[in-house]
């Protein structure tokens, strides 16, 4: 048996180590355990099984034996972008390019003794996942993103008495990060050398360019979960944590559009414009480093109930409080001659997500499963941009359990129609024009299909 054990957790790690992840109101994942996901994610009170690890870590002091957990969640999002102000209509409504993705779990429970269950788990709570035409308007803004977060997180669940457990835990966090967008500049350089006057020309230019960073950090978490005769309640929380993120910058060819005033456009030599473009080309690097100094996670607190409403049938309820707030502004430290820092105001509020769902065990070996949730965004209006497009969501889920033996087996679909958001999208200067306005102002419209299935077995 530990020789199969063992594969299993080789194959899992290696397997969920190259896992993507995206989406969520935030950038918060929730959905690590297909039981869980079928019924809303209303598990703290639940936490029977070894996904408790991450919903609440009390839940596997009830746990027996050794049982085993891994799985993933499949998300194909579904996003468009409409700009009613941009002049060319081929562009007034883009979609995102579509991407599927999957953050996935394993986890794996112990049984030391009658009091003390240990457990760890690997899960990816927090990420962003975006991509947009290259050449599409915002590209200003962000072309692509692509924020992933690897939890490695031991845990120990004490048994206080037969109703009543804490559990402890600690996470080493590993994060990596990629984002692309095209850096617009606008400026005048000075025509002398060409001229013999002291004549300058205006220019704009385009950078492409791509940051590629990885950072570490670690966390506390911690639950609670008492077992009346037919009801229960949790607690859950996980702390929040800091990431400092280190990397390159690589900038490739820009190009650069030179305008040269009259009567100079029409009296220097052939050539001269390009050859001042390509004056300016060559002075930019095409490499750097990058540094965010400090990019803040929230605190989750999360409070559930749940009741035997019959011997088949549990209903259950969460409540969690995301301490968004903490994410209010972060600075990317350029090292790249010529290029200043980038300061960027977030400015997010806490926020709730509510979440219900049903079991029905058919028989020993069968249960159906079903929820809802609601999550509300934490991100305010004035920040809203292709980065991360969030809004207020909705979302109903629906499953299956199935037992034979020590084998198991979890399967869950959520739908998950966000409500439409309009965004002034930062009002940079590129997109202000004396006649339209900002063209940059549109609307996100997002709705999202997730599949979730997890694989568990208990020795």
């Amino acid at each position: 048996m530990r020789r199969y054990i063992t594969a299993i957790v080789i194959f899992s790690l290696v397997f969920f180590g190259l896992s993507s992840l995206s989406h969520g109101a935030g950038f918060l994942i929730y959905e690590h355990g297909a039981a869980a996901m079928a019924m809303g994610g209303a598990f703290v009170a639940l936490a029977n099984n070894p996904s408790a690890i991450f919903h609440n870590p009390a839940g596997i002091a009830f746990l027996e034996g050794t049982q085993i957990s891994f799985g993933t969640t499949l998300i194909f999002p579904i996003a468009s972008l409409s700009l009613p102000n941009w002049p060319d209509p081929a562009y007034q409504s883009v979609d995102q390019v579509s991407q599927m993705f999957y953050p996935s779990t394993f986890y794996i429970s112990h049984k030391l003794s009658d009091k003390i269950v240990a457990g760890f788990g690997f899960f990816n709570p927090y990420g962003m996942g975006v991509k947009w035409p290259e050449d599409y308007p915002l590209k200003y803004i962000s072309i692509r993103d692509d924020m992933k977060t690897f939890f490695l997180n031991p845990t120990l669940a004490f048994k206080v008495n037969e109703n009543f457990s804490l559990g402890f835990g600690v996470s080493y966090i590993y994060s990596t990060l990629e984002f692309e967008l095209v850096e617009h500049v606008e400026d005048t350089i000075d025509l002398t050398p060409y001229v013999g006057l002291p004549v300058t020309a205006s220019y704009t230019m385009d950078i492409p360019l791509v940051l590629e960073a990885t950072g570490s950090a670690w966390a506390l978490n911690a639950g609670a979960l008492y077992k009346g005769e037919n009801f229960s309640i949790g607690f859950n929380w996980r702390g929040s944590f800091k990431i400092e993120f280190d990397g390159d910058l690589a900038l490739s060819a820009p190009l650069v559009d030179v305008t040269i005033p009259p009567p100079w456009d029409l009296l220097l030599p052939a050539g001269t414009a390009e050859a001042v473009e390509t004056q300016i080309a060559d002075q930019v690097p095409s490499e750097g480093g990058a540094l965010i100094p400090s990019f803040n996670i929230p605190h989750i607190l999360g409070v559930g109930v749940a009741f035997n409403l019959t011997q088949s049938l549990i209903m259950s309820a969460d409540v969690h409080y995301i301490l968004w707030s903490t994410y209010d502004e972060f600075t990317v430290e350029v090292d790249v001659p010529g290029f200043d820092d980038k300061h960027v105001e977030e400015n997010w509020k806490d926020s709730f997500v509510f979440r219900g769902g049903l079991e029905y065990n058919l028989n020993e070996r069968f249960a159906l499963r079903a929820g809802f949730l609601y999550d509300q965004t934490p991100q305010p209006d004035e920040t809203v941009d292709p980065i991360l497009p969030d809004a207020n969501r909705w979302a109903l889920t629906g499953g299956f359990g199935y037992k034979a033996g020590n084998f198991v087996i979890d399967v869950a679909y959520q739908y998950e129609p966000f409500q439409d958001r309009t965004s002034e999208n930062r009002s940079i200067p590129a997109y202000q024009h004396p006649l339209l306005g900002n063209l940059g102002q549109g609307t996100y419209k997002t709705t999202a299909h997730l599949f979730g299935i997890s694989i568990g077995f208990v020795f």
